[in-house]
């Protein structure tokens, strides 16, 4: 087993450090309280220059082509800094690997180098619906065949980056009569199409400097060619996308966590209480410890996962596992991290709180903790 990363893996890392420090951490608070959208965007379009919107995306359309082990290590890097941040450029390097995956040559050409050099801020990725979040079957989205079009109704929610997204990724009901799941196709819609409608801003407990809305189709016509893939063949592209998405979320969740314990880790040096630093307390230790022994768990089983997506084999329940594991590990580091400071914790002059909320989330989007044990019990019960 061999666990060096290699020169380019060791280089996306470092250089997602440097910048993370340098201009996206300084930005992190200003973007919880709900400003400096202009300096977001912007950031937005430093990762792109330097690679990050585009990771897994061949170079010929733009793309870093640098694989998962390095995205994971990126995204990993960015959370540690802003989870808002993180959580934008995960998602929009999904929808490059979708439109990668199952594109035509044309539809790659037209949209992988607006993603990857920053034309777009973003891409959109809209799956899930009021009634179709955990099971994406039951979506209600249709699109109905008119001549050489496409007429999108319906309604997804809790689309990420939805108000700065250049193009959106869809999915939507082609054949209402066929089984569940078998009669969905994959879209490719741009952001200023009539019908196309951006809905409110979702006002979120965390990650609150990243646009979450609503996204409505209202009689929205698109040219056949925005067809991605085979008609009715949609839902296995967005169950495998979402595989690889987990492995984006773990990372970001190991990413909060490890600035938690950071944080934890400077404070308990400091803080003085009956005549010794909270470090040399042995009930702080077996915290910091049981903590830092989980994240390095979940570190491992993150790049398990990125590796074998990157080697071309199954990764679906390791993937799963990852997520899991790393962002459950995420909300006891998180609140390690802040019981450790105590009272300070509690108050948004440290970033302990912040941390805590945005943690939380990892455990649910891109399919709750509840989903991802089925994955894995199925997974493993096959064997059986």
């Amino acid at each position: 087993m061999h666990f060096d990363l290699t020169e380019e893996q060791q280089l996306i890392a470092d250089t997602a450090r440097k910048l993370a420090e340098d201009r996206i951490a300084p930005l992190a608070e200003t973007l919880d309280r709900g400003e400096g959208r202009a300096e977001f965007l912007s950031n937005l379009s430093l990762l792109a220059e330097n690679g990050f919107m585009g990771l897994n995306v061949r170079a010929e359309y733009g793309g870093t082509e640098a694989g998962t082990v390095a995205f994971a290590l990126a995204i990993e890097a960015l959370a540690r800094a802003c989870a808002s941040t993180a959580v934008t450029c995960s998602v929009s390097n999904m929808v490059g690997e979708v439109i990668q995956a199952v594109g035509s040559d044309a539809q790659r050409a037209a949209y992988l180098p607006k993603l990857c050099d920053g034309t777009y801020p973003a891409g959109g990725f809209c799956l899930t619906e009021a009634g179709a979040g955990s099971d994406p079957a039951g979506m209600r989205t249709r699109a109905v065949k008119d001549g050489d079009s496409y007429v999108l109704n319906g309604a997804k929610l809790y689309i990420t980056s939805a108000e700065y997204a250049g193009v959106f990724v869809v999915w939507a009901v082609t054949d209402p009569q066929a089984p569940k799941g078998k009669g969905i196709s994959c879209f490719l819609v741009e952001a200023g199409t009539p019908g196309l409608v951006i809905g409110k801003a979702e006002k979120k407990m965390g990650q609150t400097g990243s646009a979450t809305n609503e996204v409505l189709f209202q009689d929205c016509r698109v040219p056949a060619s925005a067809l991605m893939g085979l008609e009715n063949g949609g839902f296995r592209t967005a169950v495998g996308e979402l595989a690889g998405g987990r492995i984006g979320v773990a990372s970001l969740a190991l990413g909060i966590a490890r600035a938690a314990m950071d944080a934890a880790k400077a404070y308990a040096r400091e803080r003085q209480q009956f005549g010794q630093s909270l470090a040399d307390m042995q009930g702080i230790q077996w915290m910091i410890a049981d903590r830092e022994t989980e994240l390095e768990a979940a570190r491992l089983l993150i790049l398990q996962a990125a590796w074998a997506k990157d080697q071309g084999r199954p990764f679906g329940k390791e993937a799963s596992m990852a997520k899991l594991f790393a962002s459950e590990a995420a909300q006891k580091a998180t609140y390690t991290a802040l019981q450790i400071h105590g009272g300070a914790g509690y108050i948004k002059d440290y970033p302990l709180e912040r941390h805590a909320r945005d943690a939380r989330i990892t455990t649910i989007y891109e399919g709750t903790s509840e989903i991802q044990r089925l994955i894995i019990a199925r997974e493993v019960l096959k064997s059986i």
